[in-house]
């Protein structure tokens, strides 16, 4: 308990008994359970655990307000407790009695706790200038000059809460028992401008590491897939084990230890840190007893071996004989793991052995591994990865799919659905039978409050610790140094993502930016934003992929299909043509072949209605350049000016054919649209004879 702090003032508009949660909805259980809500005369502690709903992935300490630190003046307390009551109760009777007239919806619990962290900032700051703690003596220029001082350690993006802040302490002034600032020195003006944040449509969270993301997603599904189904069997084995023990009178005992150590099926669990190949020298500590008591049915944890008893030691002297004498041996509760090949070529487990404490800690990392490749393919929000319920892997739109909550900014938090892949789907069920918790799958495993919250940051730093230190066992790759945080892994997705032609609206709709159209979007397009470290890579994906259409297209012509119309397709089929009759001269392969088409003067850019050939080193020919103003940096063809049906480097696949035709009986539909205005007409005549035009360029070189 807390004691409150003593407040010789006049009393506030609001009473000391009042709850400060009238405006939210409650949880059903706190009204079940009569849970205690804070009240406004707790000048020590507002505890929001329990009273209203906390998103998944904020701690239990997150969700209080302290009035300790910082704020022991009675003044500021009581300002401070003003100020997050009204934000919390904005059309409170006595608020509105006051003259203060706000928006009804109540602000986030998560909002309000921010905003009374930037109060200390801002006391701080009045301390040290040696202002009052009475902001009606306040005056704008006092506002200003906090703003300027704080704007020298932070970012504009930060300051921009601070201006917020004060403004609320003017707004809110008249009910404020010791008054608010007289004026708003900034009246007029968007927080953003005071701040001067500058919207550029950049995310500021960094893309991670090609470097890192690679090994780091490897990793992850290697442990959700393969590591995985052994550690969850060992689980399973060991509550077996454990359902299976009964209590043995110790004149027993000796007899069920020679039953066992005869089947030669048995094996005798050993710590891990012995030498491998030799227990000739194995000490008492070198058999996990615990185990082996297990194993032997009895519910007696080890002592009936380690007991200090002449009984005990003629037992462990049997079990250490059984041992010299070439007894198989397991270090963990199942033996028959998974095997893999490492970095120096030797083969074996991928973990030196699963014993009771060690299955402990593999289960977190199961977890954390299904967090991150969640993480990592979803582009969920971190508090959306959190609020996963059991069964949320459902088939929406005959696709499976996440079903979760949607948050940030939305009161109502709506279910929506994130569109996954199979190795997805199997990373939420290995979550899910991992968890203990009843509802949530990425809840902390080794709290007793299950309404604790596991943090994103903590298991992915685990994973990767997991990864690292067992590498020698595993054979996986390193994971490099590299920040990596659950938001990251959203950028660098969406990123990634937006890096092949036509993906923006998918991208948009997978981020739930297509409420605003995707490709207009500021959000969206900010996440997708290239990354330096990911350019070459990047560059080198569009290469091969373009190279394997290439070759496609050269298989094609080899085996004397047709590859497209137009001059750009008897080009390619002269280069096609040379290479096939220098690897016919040489006696070459498929690889000679493979090597004269990468070696082949051929620029090629594979799109919708037609193919380009366009070269940057000989642009002559192309008429979409011609008669037209080039803008400033800008290299390669005039996509929204081409001619597939005149342009020399013009290519009309096969697979084209099919899209104008249907363009054609478009147009034509359009034009029987009665009253058409003759601007109108004129465009879908035009539009139609440029489609004949092609479709004549086939038709000729068909005949």
């Amino acid at each position: 308990m807390t004691t409150p702090i003593t407040r010789p003032l006049a009393v506030s508009i609001f009473g000391d008994n009042e709850p400060v949660i009238q405006s939210h909805a409650t949880l059903h259980e706190a009204r079940q359970n009569a849970v205690e809500v804070p009240r406004f005369g707790d000048a020590g502690l507002w505890n929001f655990n329990g009273v209203v709903r906390r998103n998944a992935n904020i701690p239990a300490c997150g969700w209080k307000i302290t009035f300790h630190k910082g704020l022991e003046m009675p003044e500021w307390n009581l300002t401070v407790r003003e100020l997050a009551m009204i934000m919390a109760n904005p059309r409170h009777e006595a608020v509105i009695d006051a003259g203060v007239h706000l928006l009804p919806g109540p602000l986030d619990p998560s909002t309000i706790i921010s905003d009374m962290s930037r109060m200390r900032g801002i006391i701080k700051w009045a301390g040290k200038n040696g202002l009052p703690a009475q902001l009606g003596a306040w005056r704008g220029t006092d506002l200003t000059r906090c703003v300027e001082s704080l704007s020298d350690r932070m970012s504009p993006g930060t300051l921009m809460g601070y201006v917020l802040v004060l403004r609320r302490l003017h707004e809110y002034g008249p009910a404020l028992n010791c008054g608010g600032p007289s004026m708003d020195p900034w009246r007029g003006k968007s927080a953003r401008n005071v701040a001067q944040y500058v919207a550029t449509g950049e995310v500021a969270t960094p893309a991670i590491a090609p470097g890192v993301w690679f090994p780091l997603v490897r990793a992850a599904w290697i442990y959700v897939h393969t590591f995985a189904p052994d550690v969850l069997r060992a689980q399973r084995h060991y509550e077996e084990l454990r359902g299976r023990a009964v209590k043995v009178e110790r004149s027993a005992v000796d007899a069920v230890l020679d039953a066992w150590l005869a089947d030669p099926g048995s094996r005798i669990p050993v710590h891990r840190h012995l030498p491998a190949g030799s227990l000739r020298d194995c000490r008492l500590e070198g058999v996990n007893w615990n185990l082996l008591s297990l194993f032997l049915g009895i519910e007696r944890e080890g002592s009936v071996f380690t007991a200090q008893s002449e009984a005990s030691r003629l037992r462990r002297e049997r079990v250490m004989g059984a041992l010299e004498s070439g007894h198989p041996t397991t270090t963990g509760i199942i033996h028959d793991l998974v095997e893999v090949t490492r970095p120096d070529g030797t083969k074996g487990p991928w973990h030196p052995g699963l014993d009771p404490r060690t299955l402990v800690t593999m289960l977190s990392k199961i977890r954390d591994a299904a967090f991150c490749l969640v993480g990592a393919l979803s582009m969920m929000r971190d508090s959306e990865i959190h609020e996963i319920r059991r069964g949320a892997v459902v088939e929406h739109y005959n696709a499976p799919a996440i079903a979760s909550t949607l948050d940030k900014q939305r009161p109502g938090r709506p279910g929506k659905h994130w569109w996954i892949t199979d190795p997805l789907a199997e990373a939420i069920t290995v979550a899910e039978s991992v968890s203990i918790h009843e509802e949530r799958v990425f809840a902390p495993l080794s709290r007793p409050d299950l309404t604790e919250a596991a943090h994103g940051d903590q298991m992915i730093d685990s994973f990767i610790g997991e990864v690292n230190e067992g590498r020698d066992w595993s054979g996986l790759e390193e994971i490099p140094e590299g920040k990596v945080r659950p938001h990251m892994f959203r950028r660098t997705m969406a990123m990634l993502t937006d890096q092949f032609p036509g993906s923006e609206i998918a991208l948009g709709i997978q981020l739930k930016h297509v409420a605003a159209r995707a490709l207009a979007n500021r959000s969206t397009l900010g996440y997708a934003a290239a990354d330096t470290q990911w350019s070459g890579l990047l560059q080198s994906a569009v290469d091969a992929a373009r190279f394997r259409r290439f070759k496609e297209l050269f298989g094609l012509h080899r085996d004397g299909k047709k590859i497209g119309y137009g001059p750009g397709a008897d080009r390619v089929k002269d280069v096609f043509d040379e290479i096939i009759a220098t690897v016919r001269a040489k006696g070459g392969d498929a690889r000679t072949e493979e090597d004269l088409l990468r070696k082949a003067r051929i620029t090629i850019r594979f799109g919708m209605l037609n193919n380009c050939l366009f070269d940057e080193s000989n642009p002559t020919g192309a008429l979409c350049l011609e008669n037209t103003i080039i803008p400033e940096g800008h290299t390669g063809p005039l996509d929204h000016r081409c001619r597939p049906d005149r342009c020399r480097n013009s290519l009309i696949g096969v697979e084209h054919v099919a899209l104008h035709d249907s363009h054609r009986r478009t147009q034509l539909k359009l034009l029987e649209t009665r009253r058409l205005p003759a601007p109108r007409t004129a465009l879908i005549r035009r539009e139609i004879d440029r489609v004949d035009a092609v479709l004549a360029l086939v038709r000729e070189e068909n005949s």
